[in-house]
C-alpha cells in the first residue's frame, strides 16, 4: 500500500521538481510538501486507523526546528508528515537511494542519504542537516537508532542529537503509539488505534553546553516516555 500510494503522487512530484529546476525552487518546495502531506493523509485514511493527535499548537511554524521522535514503524514518517504542519527533512540510510520513487521524495522533502560506514561522508551529511535547520528549516531524528518493532521505547543514542546541538535548534519531542500494529505486527495492513503527541518545545540554548550531550538525550527520552503513557492504546 505504501509503495502504491507513493507511485500515485510521484507524477505530481516530478512535475514540481521540473518547475523547481527552472527557477521556481522556493514556491515549489512548499507545493512539494503539500503533495507529500496529502499522500500521508491518504495513506492514513486507507489503513482505516483511529488516530488521536495532540499538541500541534506546540510546533513553531517558523525558524529552525528539530523534531525528535520514537520510531516503532515504517509509518512514523507519514504520521508526522501529515500533522507537523510544516515541511521537514530526515536522514535516511543509504540503501533507500536505490528505491524508485521513494528516493525522489526523500530528496524533494529535503532529506539526505547516510552511509554510516563512511565517517567523512556521514559528517558531511550531518553538516548539511545542521545548515538546513540554521536556515530556518526543519529536520527529524529518531534517536533510538532503529525501529523498536513493538518493544516499547528503546534507549536514546546521545550522538543522534548532533543535528540539534550543532544547530542550536528548538526541539519538538514527538511520541507515536501503536504504529507498529498497522502492518509490521502481523505482516498485513490492519486497523489500529494510533496516538501522536507533540510535546512542548525544548530550547537547546537554555541548556548549558556541557550538559547537552547525555542530559539532553535523557530529558527528551523522559518527555516522550511520559507522552506515550498518555496515549498508548
Amino acid at each position: 500500500m505504501v509503495a502504491t500510494t507513493v507511485i500515485i503522487v510521484t507524477p505530481a512530484g516530478a512535475l514540481l521538481l521540473l518547475f523547481s529546476l527552472i527557477g521556481f525552487k522556493r514556491s515549489m518546495s512548499f507545493a512539494m510538501y503539500k503533495v507529500a502531506q496529502i499522500w500521508a493523509k491518504l495513506l492514513i485514511v486507507l489503513t482505516g486507523c483511529k488516530l488521536t493527535v495532540k499538541g500541534r499548537e506546540h510546533i513553531p511554524q517558523q525558524g529552525g526546528v528539530c523534531f525528535v521522535s520514537n520510531h516503532g514503524s515504517i509509518f512514523d514518517i507519514a504520521l508526522i508528515l501529515a500533522y507537523a504542519g510544516r515541511p521537514f527533512g530526515f536522514i535516511a540510510k543509504k540503501e533507500l537511494i536505490w528505491l524508485p520513487c521513494i528516493n525522489m521524495w526523500i530528496t524533494l522533502l529535503g532529506g539526505f542519504f547516510l552511509d554510516r560506514k563512511n565517517i567523512r561522508k556521514a559528517l558531511d551529511i550531518i553538516n548539511k542537516g545542521v545548515k538546513n535547520i540554521q536556515k530556518g528549516g526543519a529536520m527529524i531524528i529518531f534517536p533510538e537508532g532503529r525501529r523498536s518493532r513493538g518493544q516499547g521505547l528503546l534507549p536514546f543514542k546521545a550522538g543522534a542529537f548532533k543535528l540539534a546541538t550543532q544547530s542550536n535548534a528548538i526541539i519538538v519531542p514527538a511520541a507515536i503509539a501503536g504504529s507498529y500494529d498497522i502492518f509490521e505486527k502481523t505482516g498485513r495492513i490492519q486497523t489500529a488505534s494510533i496516538g501522536l503527541v507533540f510535546a512542548p518545545p525544548i530550547a537547546i540554548a537554555d541548556i548549558p553546553r556541557e550538559d547537552r550531550k547525555q542530559h539532553l538525550a535523557d530529558r527528551v527520552h523522559a518527555v516522550i516516555a511520559d507522552a506515550l503513557s498518555q496515549v498508548a492504546p
